[in-house]
């Protein structure tokens, strides 16, 4: 772990680790999945593994879960070892629950039967009291007789959700799960699981794909890339400073303008913008991340830019600038007054937060 300047964890982490991935590599056939990852994640911490497809997420919960074996290195939970090289904990051992992409419901077991699944030997009293609180919270209440098919899939979801909570693991694991919803379901359902697990006071861990997921849901984001990781931070340091080109350019719409380097300044075609920490030689290349908030528009005859293209977006309006050097920008704007393709605008850069890159 290193540290700011500040004496802040880089990565964010303000509490003891819960959950600890130590040098953690597994490999497919000589393919590589998880490359010597290490990451440490807080009890009652909400923490997201974000990346593309194929780039390690969902084999890193596999191997938290117990379902998978690391080729090496190790994985605490709470500060006893479930996993490394020659031991594997059993995944009903590790006190971690799962909810899979596709729920994995047992469709000839009610909704009750579902969730009281983990629950065996506990008591028949006990099981309906907690089966009971769970339906209850989950917003299932009378639905325990039903069937998964009986039910719609925002449903079918809580039901995953309920079964994953009812032994009260202290980890619980979200693989994707609500990839399969609609768009308004899904961000209705992502806030009412998170305000679930915050009751319950667990630790989570969410694999997604998608970045408004991963930031409206967690605490910290670690953003994966070939196994890797390439940077780990709250959704506000992931976003505003990105560590590398690859996050800046996946997280969010960034464009990236050439730049030179000169003493504490970077020069460009859109002016002169004060850095600080960049180091090279004077006049050494690099790339300047502008986002589209950070970009306005004003119509303006003798403006430096036209409009080559306007996509409608709703309350925005993402606009397509063209320079005089053929370079292009994007800008978001308001849509309540558009901008017609052709206008020639003035454009202001404002950069809250300069971000290079050395250009390759």
């Amino acid at each position: 772990m290193t540290f700011k300047p500040d004496g802040q964890p880089a990565d964010g982490l303000s509490a003891p680790s819960y959950v600890e991935l130590s040098d953690v590599r597994k490999e497919y056939d000589g393919c590589v999945a998880v490359d010597d990852l290490s990451v440490s994640i807080a009890r009652g911490e909400f923490f997201s593994l974000l990346g593309p497809s194929g780039c390690g997420k969902t084999t890193t919960l596999r191997l938290i879960a117990g379902l998978e074996r690391p080729g090496s290195g190790r994985i605490a939970v709470d500060n006893r070892l479930v996993s490394d090289a020659s031991f594997v904990l059993p995944p009903e051992e590790r006190g971690v629950g799962i909810v899979f992409q596709d729920y994995a419901l047992f469709p000839h077991m009610t909704v009750f039967e579902n969730v009281s699944f983990g629950l065996h030997g506990r008591g028949k009293a006990h099981i309906h009291h907690r089966v009971g609180e769970l339906l209850d919270l989950v917003g299932l209440t009378g639905l325990g007789k039903s069937y998964p098919h009986e039910l719609s899939g925002g449903q079918r979801q809580r039901v995953a959700l309920a079964r994953s909570m009812a032994p009260s693991p202290s980890v619980i694991l979200l693989d994707e799960p609500f990839s399969n919803l609609d768009a308004d379901l899904r961000t209705t359902l992502r806030q009412e699981t998170r305000d679930i697990l915050r009751v319950e006071g667990a630790t989570v861990i969410l694999v997604t794909h998608d970045q408004e997921e991963a930031f409206s849901f967690s605490d910290r984001v670690g953003l994966l890339n070939a196994g890797r990781l390439e940077q780990v931070g709250s959704p506000y340091q992931i976003y505003h400073h990105p560590a590398s080109r690859f996050v800046a350019d996946f997280v969010g719409k960034a464009d990236f303008i050439p730049c030179t380097l000169r003493g504490d300044r970077l020069v460009s075609s859109l002016g002169r913008f004060r850095h600080q920490g960049l180091s090279g030689p004077d006049s050494a290349p690099f790339e300047l991340m502008i986002r589209p908030d950070d970009v306005t528009i004003a119509p303006d005859p003798l403006g430096e830019a036209i409009i080559a293209e306007t996509i409608f977006l709703g309350a925005d309006a993402l606009y397509t600038l063209e320079l005089p050097d053929a370079t292009r920008l994007h800008s978001l704007g308001p849509s309540a007054k558009l901008l017609p393709d052709g206008t020639r605008v003035k454009v202001t850069v404002e950069l809250a937060h300069v971000v290079a890159f050395p250009k390759d």
